[in-house]
Parts: C-alpha cells; sequence; structure tokens
C-alpha cells in the first residue's frame, strides 16, 4: 500500500508528540512493507525535492514551514505521489481540509491522526478539520471525545494507541536502581513537583528514586529536590533511549505519572508492561488514567500525599518485571490497526 503522510512539521523542525507519533508511524508503516512518504516542510540540505531515512521517504512541498503557503501546494504534491491512502497530522488544521480537497480528484480516502489541539490553531479551522476526514484516529479516548466534541462523527473516529516493542520489554535485563521511577520530556507539564512532594513525605522510609527525561524545567526539579533534602536519594539520569530506560523499569518497583498534559502516556505504557505497580495523579487533561483504570497493580490519586501512600502500599505487590497483558499495545498490534482503517476505508470509498 502506498500511504501519503501529510505533516508540516516534522521531528526535524519541532519534537512535539504530534511529530513523534507521525515519524514512528510512518517508520513502522514501512518496516511492515508498505510504500511510505511523507510530505512536508524542507529539513534537509541541498535542493533535492525528496529524502530517504529509515525506510521512509519524504518530500518537499516547501522550502520552510509556512501553513497558509503549504496547504496551497499539498493538493500539487499529493497528485505527484499518487497514494492509495492519505494520512494528515491535525495540525495545521488547514493542511486536513486541503488534503481532503486533492482526496476528492485523487479518489482516494483521508485519514487525520488527531495527536491533541495545538494551541496555535484557531476553533473555527478545528472544526472543519474534524469533520472533514473520511476517519479520525487518536492516541487515547480522551483526545477521542475531544474530536468529537468538535464535529466528528461516532462511527469516523477511532483510538489507536502509540506503540511498545514488547520483544525489548521480555529480552531486556533487569537493572535494580531504583524502588520508584517517574519518567517524560520535563516540560511545563511534567508535575514533577507531585512526585517529588510524595517521596518527601516518605523520608523515614527505604527507598531509591529515578526521574528519566530531561527538558526546560530539569533544574527546577533538580532544586525541588534540594530544597526537599531528598536529593541524595533521587537520581536524575536525562533523557534515555528505551534500550537504556526498561532495564531500570523492570528493576523497579513503582512507577508514578503525574503530568497534567498527557493524550498518550507512553512511558507509562512502557512501565506496566515492565511490571510495575502504576500510580497516576488524576489530570483533566491527561489520558494516563485510562491505562490504569480497574488493573489491581495500578492506582489512581489525587494528591502527593495519596501518592505517598499508595507507594507504600504498593509493598504489597509481588515483583514483576513482565507483564503479557500489555503485549496488545506490541508496535506489530498497532501497526494492524491503522492498516484495519485504512483498508476500510479505501473499500469505503470504491463503494461509493
Amino acid at each position: 500500500m502506498r500511504v501519503a503522510l501529510v505533516s508540516m512539521y516534522t521531528p526535524h523542525h519541532e519534537e512535539t508528540g504530534a511529530t513523534i507519533r507521525m515519524r514512528r508511524t510512518a517508520e513502522l508503516l514501512a518496516e511492515h512493507g508498505h510504500d511510505v512518504v511523507v510530505l512536508c516542510a524542507k529539513w534537509w540540505d541541498g535542493e533535492v525535492i525528496e529524502f530517504a531515512q529509515n525506510g521512509v521517504t519524504y518530500h518537499r512541498v516547501t522550502d520552510s514551514p509556512a501553513s497558509g503557503r503549504f496547504a496551497s501546494r499539498v493538493p500539487f504534491a499529493l497528485r505527484e505521489v499518487k497514494p492509495d491512502v492519505i494520512q494528515v497530522t491535525s495540525f495545521p488544521p488547514s493542511c486536513v481540509t486541503a488534503a481532503k480537497a486533492a482526496a476528492r480528484f485523487l479518489r482516494v480516502p483521508v485519514v487525520a491522526d488527531w495527536w491533541t489541539r495545538d494551541d496555535r490553531g484557531g476553533s473555527r479551522s478545528y472544526r472543519r478539520a474534524a469533520k472533514a476526514p473520511h476517519a479520525v484516529l487518536a492516541p487515547s479516548e480522551m483526545i477521542r471525545t475531544q474530536v468529537r466534541e468538535l464535529g466528528a462523527s461516532v462511527d469516523a473516529t477511532h483510538v489507536v494507541p502509540e506503540p511498545i516493542d514488547m520483544d525489548l520489554v521480555r529480552e531486556a535485563g533487569v537493572q535494580e536502581r531504583a524502588d520508584v521511577v517517574y519518567a517524560r520530556d520535563l516540560d511545563e507539564h511534567a508535575n514533577v513537583e507531585s512526585f517529588l512532594l510524595a517521596l518527601a513525605e516518605l523520608r523515614d522510609k527505604d527507598w531509591d528514586a529515578v526521574v528519566i527525561g530531561d527538558g526546560t524545567e530539569r533544574s527546577n526539579a533538580e532544586q525541588t529536590a534540594r530544597d526537599l533534602r531528598i536529593d541524595d536519594r533521587v537520581e536524575f539520569l536525562g533523557e534515555l533511549s528505551a534500550d537504556e530506560a526498561v532495564p531500570i523499569m523492570k528493576g523497579a518497583h513503582v512507577f508514578a505519572q503525574t503530568a497534567t498534559r498527557e493524550p498518550f502516556a507512553t512511558n507509562l505504557l512502557w512501565a506496566l508492561a515492565c511490571g510495575c505497580v502504576s500510580l497516576v495523579e488524576y489530570q483533566a487533561r491527561s489520558a494516563a488514567h485510562e491505562l490504569v483504570e480497574g488493573r489491581e497493580r495500578g492506582s489512581l490519586v489525587t494528591s502527593p500525599q495519596e501518592l505517598a501512600d499508595e507507594i507504600v502500599a504498593a509493598r504489597g505487590f509481588d515483583h514483576r518485571t513482565v507483564d503479557e497483558d500489555f503485549a496488545r499495545y506490541d508496535s506489530r498490534q498497532v501497526v494492524s490497526q491503522f492498516e484495519s482503517v485504512y483498508e476500510s476505508e479505501i473499500d469505503d470509498f470504491g463503494f461509493f
């Protein structure tokens, strides 16, 4: 299948949840035998129109990101690549409607991948973008609900989560570096303070903790640990690859999720697959609770004090290093979900 992914931005322009998901999807589809081309603003050097990386072809639409110019040129670029299906990221929303216009002439379906609503897009544009595609993919039920509130129909929306590599989880070693783990980009939504405040409540207990991740708020988090006088027991490891983080999660007993904004809690999913007892501080703009609701080895909390109490209670659970319940999130399973939506939309489009 020839798949065109339309995304003005790539991780080479800016690393966001949406661009990282786009690249991951493109590379997974390519690994599973699909012909994948990403229509984007140019990020490579030289004058070539196309650039190949990790099995994916990147096709220049504009020389730099500019939503108006990019949207106006998307239909012409799509005619050049002649895809069987078009998948477009939801930001900028003008690109979704541009892709839909091109699809009418190409007679192929358009699928929008909706990570979250970017603050740089206008309400009216997002409403048009939610209604335009033949199908909308969301990483979580929370995001699916948001898209439906913008006008997408129930039947047109599908949850396709972020993937993990279960083979890596099964085969990785165990590194007993910490009892409690926090892992996430340390940006303005990380809310590491709640995690650290909970640990400070447990000064008289025997524990060690690590924080995995880097970002603009790391220095503030490190200062908070010093202010709480727990910096000798909390190690900040910076950004780690999955190969590096998984052994630490397999050696830990508890994973804490406190971020205030999370369309899909990928690091939490890795921890759950690694057998961690996972504790989630409920946040209105986070979908993390969806992964632990109803699970014996997971709890929802609403404050640092409750988080501290649940960390202590987690000692009542046995230590595990793999949880096969989460094999359904393996990359092979997630790719099949993308393929199922594509095939269904192609069949329906051909019928009508």
